[in-house]
């Protein structure tokens, strides 16, 4: 191993750090506010019982793949009773819920589907949707309207699947299951749910209907134990059993676990006051701190403070453990930036007195933002240069837009000069699938694919600053954010005395940089910094476009410092949901919000 690749992840772990975004292993101690035993079943006399009895009757574990000779009875009684638990056909029993989201994702979609996902589904879910054949669409948060639209720009693909989530983990809010179960049935959709912070904290939703065609539940939540579980029909389960990775190929779980989980939900049949007991004590602490002058938003068990600054929350975390409860801080890229909070959760087994105690404590350490997503809020607007032509201007344009769309913004594309026939405001409006209403006319439209003084004089025209300007910082004045992509690079002549670079300067926008990664980005990326620089042109970010160059990214980097260089790569087949797919690994929202 090379003392470079080394070199490299403790350059990335010392950034990490700094940003405040490190994680480290650290053994529970406290009271518990953080772990998702919502029941406090992980401690059930019966339940440990239960895994008792299984290893002395099967062994520590089934040390095969459930196809080879790891199928044990245990494990068919196990599915039994969670399809009884959650009212399907069958079940199949996988050792994650991560495990299981992936499975169902990449096996029952196929390139002619679909999968319109809700922009906070949890991060196996995004994985699996990667690993799918299918495209994929992102919708904002609980948005019934943007989903409408999804569901009917989609109406050419084969099978369209919506997938989300019963009750979201970092805020703890469910998800309008009625509403979207009417739109399925008006599009002739299909549901992909996933149960793991609902199962046994409420009464099933619709997990009848047809149109759900899986529900995975988490046994390592509610039920306290581990694994994860399919429920779906007979025909659902048989295609996963065969043509699952994840299934055919994985050791099949343990006898203790799948005896555990049998008890728990067993329990749940005999106990439901246990999640009586989880949603009273839930209530409670919410108006314990919203006296205290917090609001912590959702229905569910789990209670989000949202704070904002990423290393105030982990101090107030901190706090908090010393004084004896287990709260954890969540950050970013796990939320939003901006958004990092403490994620309290509340279980059946707390006492009120536990919960008045957490309470003063918050009060004593957490100052809290006022306003966070201030719905009145202006965003960043963008100026896209690019250093030459062909470099991806327009891809990286549409790229922003789908981001801003993913951190709600509400922005619009302009193109202030269009010179040749095909249409880039159009090319974005496709490959970022957007709504006509989001892509502002271009201001000036020439024919020839030519620089614009050359254009222009193709049609017997001048095009100057002050015909474009005026108009165009009216637009920008009009919306909450605009993507305004150039008429080439930078010093492109628009008459015999101006050229963009002058209306880049007088449009006061900060600006975003396409490159490419080849020989000759060099000097042409340098060239066009330092052109930006004399303008007094804030540069944001750089992006370079092609096959990975690390020499000519580092290079680079070494100039302009601080500033974020993104590689994006040439995709064999450029869609809407190769730009989402980056944007999942990719975060844009410093771009738009300061």
């Amino acid at each position: 191993m090379s003392d470079n690749f080394l070199d490299g992840l403790d350059e990335i772990a010392t950034r990490w750090r700094d940003a405040g975004l490190e994680r480290k292993l650290t053994i529970p101690s406290g009271i518990d506010f953080s772990s998702n035993d919502y029941l406090g079943l992980s401690q059930h006399p019966s339940v440990a019982k239960a895994a008792i009895a299984a290893i002395e009757e099967f062994g520590a574990g089934a040390p095969s793949a459930r196809l080879l000779r790891g199928n044990y009875s245990i494990h068919r009684q196990a599915e039994l009773t969670a399809a009884q638990f959650i009212g399907t056909e069958d079940a199949l029993i996988f050792p994650s819920g991560w495990q299981a989201n992936i499975a169902i994702l990449s096996s029952l979609s196929t390139q002619d589907d679909v999968l319109i996902c809700d922009e906070l589904i949890h991060a196996s879910l995004i994985d699996g949707a990667r690993l799918s054949k299918a495209s994929v669409k992102i919708f904002k948060h609980n948005d019934l309207k943007e989903l409408e639209d999804r569901l009917e720009g989609s109406a050419g693909m084969h099978r369209r699947f919506v997938v989300v989530e019963d009750v979201y983990s970092m805020d703890g809010d469910r998800t309008p299951l009625s509403e979207i179960m009417e739109l399925c049935e008006q599009y002739d959709a299909y549901v992909i749910l996933d149960l793991a912070h609902s199962a046994g904290l409420y009464p099933t939703r619709h997990y009848q209907s047809k149109r759900v065609v899986t529900r995975m539940v988490t046994g390592g939540k509610a039920l306290g134990v581990g694994g994860g579980i399919v429920c779906a029909s007979s025909i659902v389960i048989n295609h996963l059993i065969n043509h699952s990775r994840g299934f055919v190929y994985t050791t099949a779980v343990s006898p203790a676990t799948c005896a555990a989980l049998q008890r728990s939900m067993q329990l749940l049949r005999e106990q439901p006051e246990l999640c009586d007991a989880a949603h009273d004590n839930a209530q409670l602490l919410r108006e314990l701190l919203r006296i205290k002058g917090y609001e912590c938003p959702g229905e569910s068990p789990i209670l989000p403070l949202i704070i904002g600054d990423t290393l105030q929350t982990i101090n107030v975390a901190e706090q908090l453990q010393q004084r004896g409860f287990d709260v954890r801080a969540i950050r970013p890229p796990t939320v939003a930036e901006g958004s990092s909070r403490l994620r309290i959760v509340v279980r059946a087994t707390h006492t009120p007195e536990q919960l008045s105690d957490l309470a003063d404590a918050i009060s004593e350490c957490a100052v809290v933002h006022e306003t966070v997503g201030d719905s009145s809020q202006r965003f960043n607007n963008l100026l896209v240069i690019g250093t030459d032509t062909d470099v991806g201007k327009t891809v990286i344009s549409s790229l922003l837009m789908r981001a801003a769309s993913r951190y709600g913004v509400n922005a619009k594309y302009l193109k202030p000069v269009q010179t040749g026939k095909d249409s880039d405001s159009n090319s974005v409006q496709q490959l970022a699938q957007l709504d006509s209403i989001a892509i502002c006319k271009p201001l000036v439209e020439l024919p020839l694919p030519a620089s614009v003084d050359q254009a222009a004089d193709a049609e017997g025209v001048t095009v100057t600053i002050n015909d474009v300007l005026p108009k165009a910082k009216d637009i920008i004045a009009a919306n909450e954010s605009t993507i305004i992509e150039t008429a080439g690079g930078l010093l492109v002549p628009w008459n015999n005395r101006q050229d963009q670079g002058d209306f880049a300067q007088r449009l006061s926008v900060d600006a975003v940089l396409v490159a490419r990664t080849t020989l000759g980005t060099l000097n042409h990326t340098l060239l066009t910094i330092e052109a930006l620089n004399r303008r007094g042109i804030k540069l944001r970010s750089l992006f370079l476009v092609g096959d990975p160059h690390n020499e000519n990214k580092n290079s680079i980097q070494v100039q302009i410092r601080d500033i974020p260089i993104f590689e994006f790569p040439l995709f064999k087949k450029l869609s809407t949901a190769n730009l989402d797919l980056w944007l999942d690994t990719e975060d844009l929202e410093f771009l738009f919000k300061d």
